[in-house]
């Protein structure tokens, strides 16, 4: 992986990560890499200083929770992109607050709800794949509810 300090044709600066210098040029070709305040894709690499290790200066190392100073925003999701996680974030959080969670017994609840045998209610849990086939093709309606990117990362 390398990291690049960018810039964009209005001179805003970021950086962002890339498998190679040759992955960069082909997504800056094909204009996968815009800027994370004003979208522009007319994207290059500014000029950086290297990087060298010293042995002999021990540095605060930066943190999630405590950035060094200056830092710049890594340009990993455009400003669509993280609009749409905040929308996913908050729907499933509504969803869970509203529903009750039955865990690996989903099929079978829903199920006796569908035929009567317990009480109509919203109910989330776990499920196979051919279970939940099963349901849809007996008429119960079911719904995935897709973990997030952010939970994986």
């Amino acid at each position: 992986m390398i990291k690049y300090s960018l810039i964009c044709d209005k001179a805003h600066e970021f950086e962002s990560w890339f498998a190679s210098s040759e992955a960069f040029d082909k997504q800056v070709k094909r204009g996968l890499v815009t800027c994370p305040q004003c979208n522009s894709a007319k994207v290059a690499k500014a000029i950086m200083a290297p990087r060298i290790a010293r042995t002999d200066n021990v540095t605060r190392q930066a943190t999630p929770e405590a950035p060094q100073e200056g830092a710049k925003p890594v340009a990993l999701l455009d400003e669509k992109s993280v609009a749409m996680r905040a929308a996913m974030r908050e729907l499933r959080q509504k969803i869970i607050e509203n529903t009750d969670d039955v865990g690996k017994s989903f099929a079978d609840e829903a199920r006796k709800m569908h035929e009567g045998e317990l009480p109509q209610r919203s109910i989330r849990g776990e499920t196979t794949f051919d279970e939940a086939r099963a349901l849809i093709e007996d008429g119960i309606d079911v719904l995935p509810l897709p973990g997030l990117a952010d939970e994986r990362n």
